[in-house]
């Protein structure tokens, strides 16, 4: 009974400190790493309040719409954005995939089960779409993966020492702390991707 609202509210606390972090990002960079620390804010904490416990704190039904609207949004300026770089594209998936999720729960939130899930058939019993929930989980498998890799240390960075110059603390701009930040969100995803 505690599990899972247990292991909902270690998610929340996991997403909030993300995007936390990465408000504190903003302050100590510009430019291109300003504009991708406020996506991963909106990332995170987006993932924060999709990832409350609906046993604890049922959410209105209209939630659900207002996360597919917000990450759609999102989402087409990423691809807008993505011919400044690679990373842009990742956030674009990022979004989608929130869209993607906050559909596939409405269903089941909004209590619109009826005959379909008593008989383990339909969206509400099915979570969404198996191919594309499997390639969204293969995908951040590959993402998780590829990030904690890049955290073994091989030489110190030169920009570990302070920030950009723009005001913000110095451990905000550590890139290893910015590689914490994205692999917790990939495995936060691969989480709420999971429970589909």
């Amino acid at each position: 009974m505690h599990g899972p609202a247990l292991s909902g509210w270690l998610l929340v606390a996991l997403c909030a400190a993300g995007g936390a972090f990465c408000l504190l990002r903003m302050r100590a960079c510009a430019g291109e790493e300003r504009r991708a620390a406020r996506a991963e804010a909106v990332m995170g904490f987006g993932m924060a309040a999709m990832a409350v416990p609906a046993a604890v704190i049922g959410p209105p039904p209209w939630s659900w719409a207002a996360y597919a609207a917000l990450f759609g949004a999102v989402a087409v300026r990423d691809l807008v954005a993505a011919r400044r770089g690679g990373h842009r594209l990742h956030h674009a998936v990022g979004s989608l995939a929130m869209v993607y999720m906050a559909l596939a729960m409405a269903p089941a939130a909004t209590g619109a089960q009826g005959v379909h899930a008593a008989h383990g058939t339909g969206p509400a019993a099915a979570g969404g779409i198996p191919l594309l929930t499997g390639g969204l989980l293969l995908y951040y498998m590959v993402y998780v993966l590829r990030t904690g890799a890049r955290l073994v240390p091989v030489a110190p960075h030169p920009r570990a020492a302070g920030a950009a110059g723009t005001g913000g603390p110095a451990w905000a701009n550590r890139p290893e702390l910015t590689l914490v930040c994205r692999l917790s969100t990939g495995l936060a995803m691969l989480a709420m991707l999971g429970t589909l």
